[in-house]
């Protein structure tokens, strides 16, 4: 599609320089450069396209070139021929001024637009702005405050900006496939963060896809998702589960990469009384401690022993240990704990007391 008309204004001045030129042969002062510069600053703002505005210029230049004093008052084509040659000179500084200042224009512009989504990223996590102010704001970015929404939050190998290429790599292959309407992507405290509709739960996991191929380290990642929660305060109360449960997966040791808010309640439950649960470890596992070798080899072993549904073969085979020598275990904890792992409520018991020595770094820490 071809260029309008340059709009009226942005060509004043520029034919009496180009006259002036076409008899000196000088090249553009600096504050003509300035003029021209400022000129395309203020088409970036006015929302006057570049090609529109060179197109104009160079379409002026050509038109004002046989009436300039210069070429109008040559002797002959050699001094028509320098004439032009300093004319076109002055027509590639006037554009390269354009085209500079265009672009600063543009560059400001961008960085208070990522100023302005940082700021409202940062008040729609924290919820510190007046519900409808933020609302307001939102629909900007494509978000309807009132509706459910879905916040998945990853950690990866390194910390993450908005600029960094793991960031726009994430964000392209996400508007690629559902569009930027639908997601927000954003980084915070050098971690992603994806916030989508509360209905749509298969951009949360495609987001936690996309994260753990982005930068060839797949197994370095680990990505929590909170809860679908309505309105501006669920948007906070989904993002602090999703914090929750990454801080959570690590220190239970979780080897998964993908952890959701949802299937933590129960640990969550466990740490809000966190001396009740001391307490529980300190009189269950306590004794393990008298063990030759400390506690640690018999709590990974409970540990091992629960997580393959109590079978001991398989145990055995995470623990590298001979069924024998598990059973040897199994019976060290029975005598020393009083608790057996083969009875149901005992089991219970003893596998509630291992995840609270997980959550409490016991026996490397102490209660």
């Amino acid at each position: 599609m071809d260029a309008g008309p340059v709009p009226e204004g942005y060509l004043d001045g520029y034919g009496a320089i180009l006259a002036d030129i076409s008899v000196t042969g000088r090249r553009l002062t600096r504050d003509e450069v300035d003029s021209r510069r400022a000129l395309g600053e203020r088409a970036a703002r006015e929302g006057v396209g570049l090609r529109e505005l060179v197109r104009g210029h160079l379409a002026a230049t050509r038109s004002a070139f046989p009436g300039l004093p210069g070429v109008a008052g040559a002797s002959g084509a050699r001094q028509v021929r320098a004439t032009a040659e300093s004319v076109l000179a002055a027509a590639e500084q006037a554009v390269d001024a354009l085209a500079e200042g265009y672009g600063r224009a543009q560059l400001l512009a961008v960085r208070r637009d990522e100023a302005a989504r940082r700021e409202f990223i940062d008040d729609l996590l924290h919820g510190r702005s007046d519900p409808g102010e933020l609302s307001s704001r939102a629909a900007r970015f494509g978000l309807h405050l009132a509706h459910s929404h879905l916040v998945a939050v990853a950690c990866g190998p390194q910390p993450y900006d908005d600029t960094h290429p793991v960031t726009r790599w994430a964000a392209d292959a996400l508007d690629g496939r559902f569009g930027g309407r639908l997601v927000l992507l954003a980084t915070k405290d050098g971690r992603l963060v994806c916030i989508t509709p509360g209905n749509r739960p298969e951009i949360a996991e495609h987001f936690a896809t996309t994260a753990r191929a982005s930068d060839g380290a797949p197994e370095q990642w680990r990505v929590a998702l909170g809860r679908p929660h309505h309105g501006p305060g669920g948007i906070v109360q989904s993002y602090e589960e999703a914090r929750a449960a990454l801080e959570l997966a690590a220190r239970m040791r979780l080897d998964v990469p993908l952890v959701r808010a949802a299937d933590l309640l129960v640990f969550a439950m466990l740490t809000r009384d966190r001396q009740a649960m001391a307490d529980l470890v300190r009189s269950v596992l306590g004794p393990l401690a008298a063990a030759r070798g400390g506690a640690r080899p018999l709590v990974d072993t409970l540990d091992a022993y629960f997580e393959a549904g109590c079978v001991a073969a398989e145990a055995a085979r995470r623990l590298s240990l001979s069924v024998r020598a598990l059973t040897y275990r199994l019976a060290r904890i029975h005598r020393l704990t009083g608790a057996d792992p083969a009875d149901a409520l005992q089991r219970y018991t003893l596998q509630t007391a291992v995840i609270g020595a997980r959550l409490l770094g016991w026996p490397e820490q102490e209660l």
